[in-house]
């Protein structure tokens, strides 16, 4: 068994904003936490076969930075709040692109369509763009 580095917990700088289904990245000492949600599916308690039932979420684009100093900077936006994004992202070239993430209900069909959002953030200008905006329908 590994031991550990510390043997105590210790109070750290919370989060602007909580809630699951963010993405968090370290690029050059700095932590990167966008998007996220508010509310998410809940199991129907004793359905033989797992269903669920999804409670009213709320989505976020929020981007924020911990920079050296431990302070949070908030950033500019997402241009479209996306969630579900915890491994839905790269770094490549000094960007951070995060690719899909969120579903929405069709307002039609009643189908849930997959938001095929690409979103590019620069780390030297600290500003968000979007590839695409696509919907796929499944």
């Amino acid at each position: 068994m590994e031991e550990s580095l510390e043997n105590d917990w210790r109070a750290e700088i919370p989060i602007p904003r909580g809630g699951p289904h963010k993405a968090c990245i370290v690029v050059d000492d700095r932590l990167f936490v966008t998007g996220g949600q508010e509310g998410d599916f809940m199991e129907k308690p004793g359905s033989p076969i797992f269903k669920c039932s999804r409670r009213h979420e709320v989505v976020y684009g929020d981007v924020y930075m911990l920079d050296d100093e431990m302070k949070w900077k908030v950033l500019p936006p997402l241009p479209e709040p996306d969630s579900h994004i915890e491994f839905a992202w790269a770094v490549i070239n000094n960007s951070i692109i995060i690719v899909g993430g969120t579903m929405e209900k069709h307002p039609v069909t009643k189908k849930m369509i997959l938001v095929g959002e690409v979103f590019h953030f620069h780390l030297d200008t600290l500003v968000n763009s979007s590839y695409s905006q696509h919907r796929l329908v499944g």
